[in-house]
């Protein structure tokens, strides 16, 4: 559970089932963190970094940066995980620094982000510009449910009779970010709309594709807050491919 208390930003993956949310209205209430990066790790969703900070070797994780060895770099907000570890680099950090962000100015203005890859996603604490806010672009997909499944815009319409239970959703793998907080994690669309919600945020163990048409069964859980701004009106958990 402690795990499920991260994140990040998630740069990877939403917005449509995410909700921003703000603990501070000014941008100097929160503390500017300078540090020195001496060595970069990277994954397909983060980028790792051993960094000086006061004398203080620590590891950050952040979105998907283009950062330089031995250059200073700032960072705000910092969620500290204990034992974390990371699939991908096989190996398992004592203590490692979450953030939303990377930046090469003190004023956080210049966020170095490497857009060409994708990262993490969901709605970070954002009034400030402490980082880009994703958007989820409603995809031409067109995935009729058969007796087994729901479409998702039933899921939206009905949230509250399916919370906490299983269900089946066949959709369109639109997004897919592997490897974050132990967890694969992916957006599907079906075509379906409710209400202007029409994408469906899922973790699963289990290997996809961007473009793949599934049907993955997962435990419906609402209003899930990871903290640090990231907010899911729905999402589906514990997710397992029918094949």
């Amino acid at each position: 559970m402690k795990l499920l208390k991260l994140i990040i930003l998630l740069s990877l993956f939403l917005s449509s089932c995410v909700r921003s949310k703000s603990n501070s209205s000014n941008n100097s209430e929160i503390a500017i963190h300078k540090a020195v990066v001496k060595e970069v790790l990277q994954v397909s969703g983060y980028t790792y970094l051993r960094v000086d900070e006061d004398d203080v070797e620590k590891w950050i994780a952040a979105p998907l940066s283009k950062v330089q060895v031995d250059q200073t770099y700032y960072y705000q907000d910092p969620m500290e995980m204990k034992n974390f570890e990371s699939k991908e680099l096989g190996r398992r950090f004592e203590s490692i620094y979450f953030v939303n962000a990377i930046s090469a100015t003190e004023d956080m203005n210049s966020v170095v982000s490497d857009d060409s890859k994708p990262s993490f996603s969901g709605s970070k604490r954002d009034p400030q510009n402490l980082g880009t806010k994703p958007e989820i672009q409603k995809k031409d997909v067109n995935v009729i449910s058969d007796n087994s499944t729901i479409s998702i815009a039933q899921l939206y319409e009905k949230k509250e009779e399916f919370n906490n239970t299983r269900v089946r959703i066949k959709g369109e793998v639109t997004k897919y970010n592997p490897a974050i907080m132990n967890v694969n994690w992916l957006h599907l669309q079906d075509g379906t709309d409710y209400k202007g919600n029409f994408d469906l945020t899922a973790t699963t163990q289990d290997e996809v594709a961007v473009g793949d048409v599934i049907t993955i069964e997962g435990k419906v859980v609402l209003d899930k807050d990871f903290g640090s701004g990231y907010f899911y009106k729905i999402i589906l958990e514990e997710g397992k491919i029918i094949k």
